[in-house]
């Protein structure tokens, strides 16, 4: 796995959605990022418990993400297309500035989530 960090304007906030029997669960939160001659738009998605920390995030903030890129092969059988997926799986962010009002807390640089003391899921039951 890879690290990274991206920051940029909350331009949207997906609603949690839950797959399979297991209860796999996913939110995704992209990213605005203005270059001037284009707008980036950057998916970031937060799985299982951190996503009810994403509900602290508003569109308009500014914020910092720091991710995992995380990669899988998928083949529906053995005479199918190979299919490669690229994901961004959040692992901490924290607010730089709010698009509304200014936050009611400390700015320290501290990540506002961590999900080091998440629950393990089981990986081959994602539906990617």
């Amino acid at each position: 796995m890879s690290d990274g960090k991206v920051s940029g304007k909350v331009h949207f906030i997906d609603e949690t959605k839950t797959f399979g029997q297991n209860g796999f669960r996913k939110r995704t939160v992209v990213l605005e990022q203005d270059s001037g001659r284009f707008t980036n738009y950057i998916p970031i998605e937060f799985i299982q418990d951190s996503c009810d920390s994403v509900d602290s995030l508003k569109v308009g903030d500014e914020a910092e993400i720091t991710f995992e890129l995380t990669g899988r092969k998928w083949q529906r059988d053995a005479a199918s297309e190979v299919k490669y997926f690229l994901n961004a799986q959040a692992s901490s962010f924290r607010v730089l500035g709010s698009g509304a009002a200014a936050p009611d807390s400390d700015d320290d640089g501290a990540p506002m989530f961590d999900p080091s003391n998440e629950t393990e899921f089981d990986e081959d039951n994602v539906p990617f």
